[in-house]
């Protein structure tokens, strides 16, 4: 039953956020042919607007947007007339999510290695080193990393290549950009939490009976202490690929980013939403099954709500 509810909320949040995005954006003054009415006829702006169903009232306008969505269909990009916001939007998430991905890996294996670490050398130098190590990853942000990371490696020592896409070594650089404040995060994170486990009368209890440490921290330390860094697993994951905005940017990545930032611009409105509801289901989704992989890792914990 806690299932059933916990996917129903996330039906609802989905639609609220789409209908949020359709509300903002036609608060915005003007529409996407705004700029086109004084090189164009009236007649062929007016014909254009009649296309995208601009010219129909607002909630007829809204019904065929959540009829569309539906259907999976985001409809036509309006700049780019010979593609649609599905096949953009699948073009370029391939390397978003790749690049994402790689991150998160990175961030996931090193940033726990690095708080188990910590917290077994507690107030010693690993620990210090460590802590060092986290404030400067998360005080220094991707798009200053990222020319530093670009001068050494690629610059001055030609050890990777940049300004382009195809094998891995592209995207050792930007990866590294990306995954490097999460990590930092999730060392805080880890650390914070296997100091909290590793104090536990159980942990002492199994200390007692002479299980060795590696047992204790594996089967009893980790376990435990990792519930605090799923519940930021879900938000970490589409920041990182949303926030892949930038470092394609900076590394000419071809991803959706590129397309986003350019459909701004553009006032291409199919784009912008198509988008950001496209984002914001991967985000719902990835909690809803946080909230559920809960009861996998931690069988303590019951998939119940309070009225169950």
């Amino acid at each position: 039953m806690y299932i059933v509810k916990r996917f129903i909320t996330m039906l609802l949040t989905i639609w609220v956020i789409a209908s949020l995005t359709f509300l903002i954006m036609k608060i915005i003054p003007g529409d996407p042919f705004a700029s086109d009415a004084d090189v164009l006829p009236e007649e062929v702006v007016e014909n254009m607007r009649a296309k995208y169903n601009l010219d129909e009232p607002v909630p007829v306008q809204y019904i065929l947007y959540l009829k569309n969505l539906v259907m999976l269909d985001l409809g036509p990009s309006i700049k780019s007339e010979t593609r649609t916001v599905n096949d953009i939007i699948m073009s370029g998430f391939s390397a978003s999510a790749t690049l994402g991905m790689q991150a998160i890996i990175v961030a996931l294996v090193f940033g726990l290695l690095l708080g188990i670490i910590a917290a077994l050398n507690h107030n010693r130098f690993l620990d210090n080193a460590s802590m060092i190590f986290a404030i400067i990853g998360i005080s220094v942000p991707s798009f200053i990393l990222s020319p530093l990371l670009i001068n050494f490696f690629a610059v001055k020592w030609g050890l990777l290549p940049v300004a382009s896409w195809g094998s891995w070594q592209h995207s050792v650089l930007p990866t590294l950009a990306l995954a490097t404040t999460p990590l930092a995060v999730i060392a805080r994170y880890m650390r914070s939490s296997m100091l909290e486990v590793m104090n536990q009368n159980y942990i002492k209890t199994a200390d007692a009976k002479g299980l060795s440490t590696v047992k204790i921290v594996l089967n009893h330390g980790v376990r435990n202490a990792i519930l605090p860094v799923v519940s930021f697993i879900g938000p970490l994951f589409v920041s990182l690929i949303t926030g892949t905005f930038v470092i394609e940017k900076i590394f000419a990545i071809p991803g959706i980013g590129k397309y986003f930032v350019d459909s701004i611009f553009n006032r291409d409105y199919p784009v912008i939403m198509g988008t950001t509801v496209f984002f914001s289901t991967i985000l719902v989704v990835t909690l809803f099954l946080i909230d559920i992989s809960y009861r996998f890792i931690d069988p303590r914990i019951k998939l119940t709500s309070e009225g169950d």
